[in-house]
């Protein structure tokens, strides 16, 4: 397993975000990720003006159809911010690249507060309402999952976990999908919150813990490659949601308060916090 991690999203040239992110974590953690990147972009969109992209929806066709030669299959794949193009492309090709014991986890980055990013729209959702048919966790926030059950009326309510795990409920029920992770919920008294929904045992799982202040870009994407992580290491899907959880705490609390919050938390100051976790949960598989 540990050769055969892909991850496809985009790579921002400037700002940890994404795939700048993803591969170094998932890396550090013992893993040998291939990438398949679906944009290049030379920051992210979060507050640095007018930033370059260049879509690699062609070219990820390109490396698929050499795969294919090579007959190169994965154990594991995690697909964040794709894009119309290459959402497009992994529907096409998600089969040739996955086996039928492949987990596969997709963070359907698309939305937040209430409403599509800028590029979106009904048509994107509904092609991420197939491709997320194909996973084994799905990780979106709120916003994200009112409008991947067509009812975004849902994603300007006020968002508490009782709500939260009715929309985990439905969406795995809906799109047969094993775990439904609902990240990043805002609750009162500067609380953040998260529900893990696992369709077997038919259980739901909660964690709140206290909102630090401030608003980093790339968190998402670090829950989402240290919650991955923690699964490939054998922990159970809930004990990795809470291990991903303290780990973003810890980065946030240690990122200075001077820090450009668009360039991300410092994480490196609490990776030995996960991977001494995660090693923990090696050694205790290995006797």
């Amino acid at each position: 397993m540990l050769d055969k991690v892909l991850i496809s999203q985009d790579l921002s040239c400037y700002g940890q975000v994404s795939l700048g992110v993803a591969l170094p974590l998932l890396g550090a953690s013992g893993f040998a990720p291939t990438v398949l990147p679906t944009a290049v972009l030379s920051t992210h969109t979060g507050g640095f003006g007018a930033n370059s992209y260049l879509d690699l929806a062609d070219e990820m066709l390109n490396i698929i159809h050499h795969w294919q030669q090579l007959d190169l299959k994965f154990t594991a794949i995690y697909l964040g911010y794709l894009g119309k193009r290459a959402l497009s492309v992994w529907l096409n090709h998600y089969q040739t690249l996955a086996i039928p014991s492949t987990i596969t986890l997709i963070d359907p980055v698309m939305g937040d507060n209430g409403r599509l990013y800028r590029g979106f729209d009904d048509d994107y959702v509904k092609e991420m309402q197939t491709l997320i048919k194909t996973a084994t966790i799905v990780t979106p926030n709120f916003t994200e999952a009112a409008f991947l059950l067509n009812q975004p009326q849902l994603a300007t309510s006020p968002p508490t976990i009782e709500l939260a795990e009715k929309l985990a409920r439905t969406l795995a029920e809906k799109y047969s999908i094993p775990t439904v992770v609902i990240t990043g919920i805002d609750l009162a008294a500067d609380q953040i919150g998260l529900v893990c929904y696992e369709q077997r045992p038919d259980r739901s799982q909660s964690f709140v813990q206290p909102k630090l202040a401030g608003n980093f870009f790339g968190t998402g994407d670090l829950f989402a490659s240290s919650l991955l992580t923690g699964v490939l290491a054998g922990l159970a899907t809930p004990v990795a949601c809470k291990l991903a959880m303290d780990f973003i705490s810890q980065a946030i609390a240690n990122t200075p308060k001077n820090h450009d919050r668009r360039l991300g938390i410092n994480y490196a100051s609490s990776l030995d916090f996960l991977l001494n976790t995660l090693n923990k949960r090696r050694r205790v598989d290995a006797d």
